[in-house]
């Protein structure tokens, strides 16, 4: 069973993100949304929302898990016996990125690889942060993210959906 782990901090999900996530489940037998908890990071949603969202939103793909993690993903990529990270690169500058990371992961664990998706073209300037800046100014989120995750964002800045 080849097991992949798409890690990222999903706040919030985003339909970018959930591309990768279809995606990514049709090519391996199990895939983990390894959510992270990143305490240096001051995130609109906790760790346990993140994950009932992606959950919610991901229920019709048996093969997909979610959970969060703490600490290096590639130590929990080893611990769920992952040989394959996702990553989703939007832009040239994505890729510098995750190319450093995923070499320094490489070097740390060989026997796990790196596999690069390229965001579908409609979703290429898409990030968490554009929804959150959206979200924030009332702005409409709805070419951003799923109808059902809406009124969560815009509840969090006191916002009407």
């Amino acid at each position: 069973m080849r097991t992949a782990i798409y890690p990222g901090s999903f706040d919030p999900v985003t339909f970018g993100h959930l591309d990768i996530i279809k995606r990514s489940a049709s090519m391996f037998d199990r895939l983990v949304v390894g959510v992270l908890k990143n305490s240096a990071k001051k995130s609109l949603f906790t760790i346990d929302e993140r994950v009932s969202m992606i959950k919610s939103l991901t229920k019709d793909y048996p093969n997909v898990e979610v959970a969060s993690f703490d600490g290096l993903m590639i130590d929990y990529a080893k611990q769920i016996g992952a040989s394959v990270v996702i990553r989703g690169l939007r832009a040239v500058t994505d890729f510098e990125y995750e190319l450093q990371i995923a070499q320094t992961n490489r070097v740390e664990s060989p026997e796990i690889d790196t596999v690069f998706l390229t965001t579908s073209l409609k979703y290429s300037y898409l990030s968490s942060t554009i929804v959150k800046e959206f979200a924030s100014y009332g702005g409409d989120i709805s070419k951003f993210v799923p109808k059902e995750i809406i009124p969560l964002i815009m509840e969090k800045f006191g916002r009407e959906a």
